[in-house]
């Protein structure tokens, strides 16, 4: 297989949403990896994650939704090249940081005593308190208790006060009723907690050897951070101090001052557990907490130069986002008739984003501008470009929007259903349009959309999400020829080109599973008509079919049962290729 480069690696992504006092789980531990000048569709029905999952690549989450485990890493190497100056100001914080790194590399020395320490309080807490068995169950039984009253009171305020007294009058009560259960569960673990503090105590004993072991431990541990600190880890705080003005030498001084704070806290902390920092991943993964690693590659007098290990997922702060969002990784959106202003004429609009994002004067902006209209087909640009959105068809005003995101010639451009809200005719010219231009601009196409059509017209490859996760991952003539996984077989059964004459258009039957609960096997197992008993228990691993096609069912363990794909799909090359033109 050709190797290609990875330009975006995600790894075990969970995103959550705080959803009326309740949270739940749109992404569920989802990793995939996008590679440079490819296309890659995301396909799946409604609410399956496909937009929440690319929205997290830009960071444009909603306020209430935030990534809650995982990493995204963006190999960019021109957004990755970092030279930060150094003047008398840097040297002072470097040599500061330098200083305090050398400090805290005593409580190396002491790691595995200090970890004994932490473990000996542990076991003294959960004496004087819940195990975390009960802790664990204490705390479910209440989440779902508050779950089911925050359930019933939003059913509640949908009463119609005028008609439904009498629903609202018995609503108020069993609401009542959940207070008090939820007052007397409080209760019952207080008093537990209480009896078991009350037990600890008086367990002379215990207490007696905890005291003896604890005061042998802190001893051993006051000796050892004495002790002298080698050379090896002398050197590795003076790259490590060069990499915290690295990571934030971009900020200004206020914001500088407060990272390296952060970044110090960290490291101590680090230390003082053991981390091994000379690990890179380790390393990065301390940096994170504050802020994304700056990895140190040389210097000269009057600069440092490294590489950012960019992790989308721990971004934090705006001035960051601002240098991705739209320079490198853009998106498309499906309605064209929202996505432009429409008090702004269209060429201020375009000309606005390329001086925001590159240097230039507003008449080399416009040029470029009326270069992007023209290459996006918009017909007599230079007469247009200080029209308003509402003189432009839907057709050209998703054109435009497309010139706006290839504005800055990302490596990236996520299409969130682009063609949805187009005539027929006007879809295929869009299509064709995102295509061509790929071959021009070299950027990497994520693709969502929920029509296969469409994915067969425009990708190298599918990824089928389903309640947050991928459950098949492949080219698009494996997943079109060779589907392994039942809910790829129903996308593809739902096709209305399928369909034979006096014969019933195959719709999937049920819902998809709610995602505020933690889902027990396989989320699709409810609407499988070929469910086995393995996956209302136990969730599926992904299985690999080939070299680049997998999927996450248990039919293709060993010791399933074979089963064969539907006949409606078997065969359907012919059929495919006369409805979608492959």
């Amino acid at each position: 297989m050709e190797e290609k480069k990875v330009l975006l690696s995600i790894k075990d992504l969970d995103v959550k949403f705080n959803v009326r006092g309740r949270t739940l789980t749109a992404i569920r531990g989802i990793s995939l990896d996008i590679y440079e000048n490819e296309s890659i569709a995301i396909v799946g029905e409604s609410g399956s994650g496909k937009s929440v999952f690319t929205k997290t690549f830009a960071g444009m989450l909603d306020s209430n939704g935030f990534i809650s485990n995982g990493s995204i890493i963006f190999n960019d190497d021109e957004l990755a090249d970092t030279v930060v100056r150094v003047d008398a100001q840097a040297r002072s914080l470097m040599e500061k940081a330098k200083h305090k790194l050398d400090e805290y590399a005593h409580l190396e020395l002491g790691a595995s005593t200090y970890r004994q320490l932490l473990e000996l309080e542990q076991e003294k807490k959960e004496r004087g308190g819940l195990s975390g068995e009960e802790m664990e169950a204490a705390e479910a039984q209440l989440r779902d208790l508050q779950h089911e009253r925050t359930d019933l009171y939003n059913l509640k305020q949908t009463y119609d006060p005028a008609k439904d007294k009498a629903k609202i009058k018995e609503a108020a009560q069993a609401i009542k009723e959940y207070d008090a259960k939820i007052k007397q569960l409080k209760a019952h673990s207080e008093q537990m907690v209480r009896e078991k503090k009350q037990q600890a105590a008086h367990d002379e004993e215990y207490n007696k050897r905890y005291a003896e072991r604890q005061a042998k431990l802190r001893a051993q541990y006051e000796k050892e951070i004495k002790g002298e600190v080698p050379q090896a880890a002398l050197a590795r705080n003076q790259v490590l101090a060069k990499e915290i003005y690295l990571s934030v030498g971009r900020y200004g001084l206020k914001k500088r001052i407060q990272l390296t704070n952060g970044l110090l806290k960290a490291l101590k902390k680090a230390m003082e557990l053991g981390v091994d920092l000379d690990d890179d991943a380790q390393r990065s993964a301390v940096f994170d907490n504050v802020a994304f690693r700056v990895r140190y590659l040389d210097e000269t007098p009057e600069q440092l130069h490294g590489i950012c290990v960019l992790n989308l997922a721990n971004v934090k702060y705006s001035k960051d986002w601002s240098k991705i969002r739209g320079r490198r990784i853009a998106t498309v959106f499906q309605d064209p008739m929202t996505s432009l202003n429409p008090i702004i004429t269209i060429g201020k609009q375009i000309t606005s984003i390329i001086l925001k994002h590159q240097d230039c004067t507003e008449a080399e902006a416009r040029r470029r501008a009326l270069d992007l209209m023209q290459k996006v087909g918009i017909p007599n640009a230079a007469a247009r470009f200080d029209d308003y959105p509402f003189q432009y068809s839907g057709g050209m005003r998703q054109r435009i929007v497309i010139a706006i995101a290839l504005s800055c010639q990302p490596k990236i451009l996520i299409c969130d259903e682009p063609t949805t809200a187009l005539d027929v005719t006007i879809q295929a010219q869009i299509l064709q349009l995102i295509k061509d231009l790929q071959k021009e601009f070299n950027y990497t196409i994520v693709f969502i959309t929920h029509d296969l059509g469409v994915v067969a017209n425009v990708a190298d490859r599918v990824a089928v999400l389903y309640a947050g996760q991928v459950v098949e991952l492949g080219s698009v003539r494996e997943v079109f020829y060779d589907p392994r996984h039942p809910y790829t077989w129903a996308l593809l059964s739902s096709l209305p080109q399928l369909a034979q004459k006096n014969t019933k258009l195959y719709s999937i039957t049920g819902t998809p599973p709610s995602l505020y609960n933690a889902i027990v096997g396989d989320a699709f197992a409810p609407r499988n008509p070929y469910c086995l008993q393995i996956d209302t228990m136990l969730e599926p691993p992904m299985f690999q079919v080939s070299e680049t096609h997998f999927a996450k069912t248990w039919l293709l363990d060993p010791r399933a049962p074979k089963i064969d794909k539907p006949e409606s799909i078997e065969n359907i090359h012919e059929k495919l290729m006369a409805a979608f033109n492959i």
